[in-house]
């Protein structure tokens, strides 16, 4: 496992990282999350990525009492802070009252003194980013928190932030960012290159559509997550015939390359210098083991110009690019 620097902080985190959205929030036995949290570890993976309302608190339960059996300083942790806990819509957003409440209230359920990395799910229009901004100050200097970040900002937002003085300043940005949803390389990346952000990519594999398992006109396979009715709303976005055929062209060049096409898709992520890690998902711990190995692959120019030659004609229509930058009803 290769590490990287985390923007411009001292964290040093594997290019691999461990997320637990759909997984362990609820849509997994607690020996499967305990299995794939322990298999990570066994893969020198030492970033671990949760948010407060992944399955209501569940998530970060869940990893509250299997880390405790490691050792602190070990592992690198990151959680995030924005959606409406419970059935209070007060509950929620990025103002000091309740960036402090939801960050006491995670480092209880996480059983840790602090986190990591501290992370604003979403901007808050709602809010003064002075607000925001000094209270994220505060609780670092408290010793809660070590390092902050933020998820699926504009490049205005982030600005605004980096603007307000004597402030704690971010190091880390998550952006949904696979071979098939490309928009933060227009401006994002290039922005947090020169402010010393470094991007933590969510969905490398494009909710497994890049694994090459999906195939146009037939039904998904029995235990994926296209065909879960829990979790297959999650797919919506890439549900596609049209975009599974376009997958299909990458897998005589994965194969050419000695590569799966998860290896493929997460080595894509990190020719970018300034993705610090690419976050996956599973379900077993054979998938953590497997994943990891994407760690230190380089892809050679040529399969990289084959790569962009099989989607260049990528059928993404406006609908679904337009949902990307939406949120949905599940909070990733």
């Amino acid at each position: 496992m290769r590490y990287r620097k985390l923007g411009d902080s001292d964290l040093e985190v594997s290019e691999i990282s461990l997320g637990s959205w759909l997984t362990y929030s609820g849509g997994l036995e607690r020996e499967h999350t305990e299995a794939c949290t322990r298999a990570a570890f066994d893969a020198e993976i030492n970033f671990f990525d949760t948010a407060n309302v992944y399955g209501g608190g569940a998530a970060e339960e869940a990893w509250g009492e299997i880390l405790s059996d490691y050792k602190r300083e070990d592992y690198i942790l990151a959680t995030k802070v924005f959606f409406q806990m419970g059935d209070n819509p007060a509950e929620r957003g990025l103002s000091a009252e309740q960036i402090r409440k939801q960050l006491h209230a995670s480092l209880k359920r996480l059983r840790t003194d602090y986190v990591d990395l501290y992370q604003c799910h979403r901007p808050d229009p709602t809010v003064p980013i002075e607000e925001t901004m000094e209270v994220l100050t505060e609780v670092c200097e408290a010793g809660y928190v070590r390092e902050i970040g933020f998820s699926e900002w504009t490049v205005e937002q982030i600005e605004a932030a980096l603007n307000v003085p004597n402030t704690k300043k971010f190091v880390s940005s998550q952006p949904q960012y696979n071979l098939i949803w490309r928009a933060p390389e227009a401006e994002l990346i290039p922005f947090c290159e020169e402010h010393g952000i470094s991007q933590i990519v969510w969905s490398p594999l494009a909710q497994g559509v890049l694994t090459g398992k999906y195939k146009p006109g037939e039904d998904p396979p029995p235990d994926s997550r296209a065909a879960s009715d829990e979790m297959n709303w999650a797919m919506d976005r890439y549900r596609s015939d049209d975009l599974y055929a376009a997958v299909q062209k990458l897998v005589p060049i994965a194969e050419g390359a000695g590569l799966t096409m998860p290896l493929l898709a997460l080595a894509w992520v990190l020719r970018q210098e300034n993705v610090a890690s690419a976050i996956i998902g599973a379900s077993r711990p054979e998938q953590v083991h497997a994943n990891a190995e994407a760690s230190g692959v380089e892809l050679s120019p040529d399969v990289l110009q084959a790569i962009d030659e099989a989607l260049g004609e990528l059928p993404v229509t406006e609908p679904l690019r337009a949902n990307f930058a939406e949120e949905g009803v599940k909070h990733r």
